[in-house]
């Protein structure tokens, strides 16, 4: 075949493909379209426009999401750009079928345009390369295969890859496309280099690059390798810029068809959904959705005071209950996801042995809210139930939606006795376990390691408000504690009289407001005790070691004694909205009736509960945790650690809070104030920061059993005690309580379980404030 009759063929094969590609692509825009419009409103997620743009541009240029990855940081970083730099490659390609000399005028010749489309190609090569590198090390396998293993052997490393679950050939096939693109770019730039070497016209007399541009100022980083082919004749060149420029069309075209048939190819479709996600998100910021947990929405109405609940009709849905209480947010999400798995690397719950994966839970909805699509676009009755109990397309016979790796059923509907769908089927049940969804610590880790912004425990939040508040489903374990914070205002059963009990040994007085002060206007600080600082005998000590630090500094201070009361963090993040706002109200009344303006809290909960959510509900006060109060005092000179006798340091590790650390970001306060007594010598776990794994607490968990896997306790004391620290420091009473309960250590501090844990000095738990108080005695006891 002549060049000619080459490109003819190719022309055709090129149009042929582009039709069907785009048709199949415009398909899939419109399903996702529909998908996501069909969701509840969701307020406040658009505006203001130019501070979101902004974030948007920040966000997406500097890749900050990608935490800890600095080599998949910049890998990414190329391929994502590589995406629209290199687009108008494909525009010159389908010019470069009908004539190989072609180029989009000025702009294929520009220098400047030249060198940043062969960097974002060879970038691109070099990054996706490493990336099909990575994936390749990390491994894939099925979750069915690694739990079997874990069971037979025990051991949960087998879970360890962080893209187990995920559907393998999804990312493959994306990756492989975008090897195929940037590597037929930089073979077409090659063969242009080759062409203009050795002066190639084509049958028309047209020289396929003017010689004049051969040069490394047109071809910075392809000259080598166009002089490389250099040798091919002028045929040979011809044909293959016109089959190569085709075989881009091709694989550029399969991937537009491909991913609009396949709707929850979210590793495809996050090229677009994600800046869209990104720019949704809850704060206009920048900030991860953490910290304060959402209002309780009903059709997009915050539903924040008695009046607000009184004013809803008699069939409102409170939280999530199928599918089409989803917000379009919720919905966006859902489809952004693409399975990378970083969520499910850092979970607590997963990494523990528990049937919990923040990204299975989240693909699990995505696939249930396409099969609504589904049944929803084939019409009334086109899904049956089948002999084997899959469900059936009545249209295509052939194919079945069967369940995943959590047991969900990706039913998008519950079917009468004819097995013809009828009404819409609850998620929990038939999607989402109950034990997957009371797994969750609500520790943040999720979103905060999430790259496209998805807000995991929102979603596992309103599905717990629906079982609590519509269908009173929940743990029995909580039952007591629901009791206890609603008859007597705190989650312990304990009467408010005993709430002044951790004072008692104190040789001082603590002023309590409304008994030895009128109100907090004449105090600098009120104390904010908290009901595990109240109650639990180990919190009490380091409530005592606050209240005297303040007392040796000079603080005037006070407390409420009696008069507090829960903040309501406990039932809030179990899901019962109403009790919560019962419990905020009283409390928030109570700190205004005694003009209450600066608070210092131990408790990392309570703090965020009084810093982050009562402002929108009528009680903003200035919010300090005991840590960051303790270092100022200890900067301004106020509070003097002394070192201890030569030889008795001690080694000790820090466990990061996770209401203190990943919900507010405070890291410092709590290390500068350890390291300002040269008496300890701090010693990091591997996981620290914003990669810490959570004491176990969080979500309601302080009250409930873990029945599945290891103790997410234990493997927080197991990971401290590989360290070698003797004494464990800690920033919040429920991280105490929690690691306290904890057998000390399980294995010994070379991390194998078989070693004799009894060669290993006991771990101690200790609040930081507690060490610091025996850091200012010492002192204190020389004078």
């Amino acid at each position: 075949m002549t060049p000619s009759d080459v490109r003819v063929v190719a022309l055709v094969v090129a149009l042929t493909v582009t039709v069907a590609g785009l048709a199949a692509f415009l398909r899939g825009l419109s399903v996702l379209i529909n998908r996501v419009r069909d969701g509840k409103p969701s307020p406040g997620r658009l505006r203001p426009i130019g501070k979101r743009t902004l974030m948007l541009l920040g966000t997406l240029l500097s890749h900050r999401e990608f935490k800890g990855r600095p080599l998949i940081r910049i890998a990414h970083w190329f391929v994502m750009l590589s995406f629209p730099i290199l687009f108008l490659t494909l525009v010159t390609g389908y010019g470069q079928i009908l004539s190989p000399g072609y180029g989009i005028p000025f702009l294929d010749t520009f220098a400047p345009w030249e060198w940043l489309t062969e960097l974002f190609a060879w970038g691109g090569f070099l990054g996706i390369g490493w990336l099909i590198v990575f994936r390749l090390r990390a491994g894939h396998g099925s979750v069915e295969e690694a739990e079997g293993k874990t069971r037979r052997d025990g051991d949960f490393r087998h879970r360890a890859s962080r893209f187990l679950g995920s559907t393998r050939w999804h990312a493959w096939f994306v990756e492989f496309v975008i090897l195929a693109v940037v590597l037929c770019v930089i073979g077409l730039r090659a063969l242009a280099y080759a062409a203009g070497l050795n002066g190639t016209e084509d049958e028309l007399g047209r020289a396929v690059l003017d010689p004049s541009l051969v040069s490394w100022v047109h071809f910075p980083l392809t000259a080598w390798l166009g002089y490389a082919v250099s040798g091919l004749s002028d045929t040979a060149i011809i044909n293959s810029i016109t089959l190569l420029s085709l075989f881009k069309v091709i694989v550029s075209m399969s991937w537009m068809a491909v991913v609009g048939v396949q709707t929850t190819m979210g590793v495809a479709w996050h090229r677009f959904l994600a800046v869209i996600n990104v720019y949704a998100r809850q704060n206009a910021d920048g900030s991860k959705s953490l910290g304060p947990a959402p209002p309780l929405l009903v059709d997009g109405k915050a539903i924040r005071t008695d009046e607000d609940l009184e004013a809803l009709d008699d069939d409102a849905v409170l939280g999530i209950g199928t599918a089409a209480d989803l917000t379009w947010k919720a919905r966006l999400d859902l489809s952004t996801c693409t399975e990378c798995g970083r969520c499910q690397e850092l979970c607590p719950a997963w990494n523990t042995g528990k049937p919990l994966s923040p990204k299975l839970f989240v693909m699990a909805l995505r696939d249930h809210a396409n099969a609504l699509d589904t049944t929803s676009a084939l019409g009334d009755g086109a899904i049956e139930t089948g002999d084997d109990g899959t469900l059936v397309d009545s249209n295509w016979p052939d194919t079945a939606h069967s369940g995943d790796v959590l047991g969900a059923l990706l039913a998008s509907k519950n079917t009468d006795e004819n097995g013809v769908a009828t009404t819409l089927a609850p998620i929990i049940g038939e999607v989402v376990s109950e034990e997957v969804l009371w797994n969750c610590t609500m520790c943040g880790a999720c979103v905060d390691q999430c790259p496209v912004d998805i807000e995991h425990i929102d979603h596992v939040l309103n599905l717990r408000r629906h079982q609590v508040l519509m269908e009173s489903a929940f743990p029995r374990e909580l039952a007591r504690p629901f009791r206890s914070m609603e008859t007597k205002g705190n989650p312990y059963n304990q009467p408010a009289r005993k709430r002044l009990d951790w004072a008692k040994n104190l040789n001082f007085d603590v002023p309590v407001i409304g008994e030895d002060v009128e109100d907090a206007s004449e105090l600098d600080w009120v104390f904010w005790v908290g009901c595990a600082g109240a109650y639990d005998d180990r919190a009490k000590k380091t409530t005592a070691a606050i209240a005297e630090l303040l007392h040796i500094a000079g603080v005037n201070y006070g407390v409420l004694g009696n008069a507090e009361s829960c903040t309501g963090d406990p039932a809030r993040r179990a899901g019962n909205e109403i009790l919560f706002q019962m419990l905020a109200e009283q409390a928030i009344e109570t700190l205004n009736d005694a003009k209450v303006k600066r608070i210092v809290v131990s408790c990392a909960h309570c703090f965020n509960t009084i810093a982050n959510e009562y402002p929108e509900l009528g009680g903003t006060f200035e919010v300090i945790h005991h840590t960051q109060l303790l270092n100022r005092l200890v900067r301004e000179g106020r509070l003097i650690p002394a070192p201890p006798p030569e030889g008795e340091r001690e080694k000790i590790t820090y466990h990061d809070p996770c209401y203190l650390g990943r919900h507010n970001q405070i890291y410092s306060a709590p290390r500068e104030l350890l390291g300002s007594d040269a008496g300890l010598e701090l010693r990091e776990m591997p996981r620290n920061r914003d990669g810490a794994i959570c004491c176990g607490a969080g979500g309601a968990h302080a009250w409930m059993e873990e029945k599945t896997g290891v103790r997410i306790s234990q493997a927080r004391i197991d990971e401290a005690a590989a360290t070698g620290a003797t004494v464990i420091a800690t920033g919040c009473p429920f991280c105490t309580q929690m690691l306290s309960a904890t057998p000390l250590p399980s294995q010994a501090t070379d991390g194998n379980p078989e070693s004799n844990a009894e060669e290993s000095e006991p771990l101690v738990i200790k609040d930081v404030a507690t060490l610091m108080l025996e850091a200012v005695k010492r002192g204190r006891n020389r004078e």
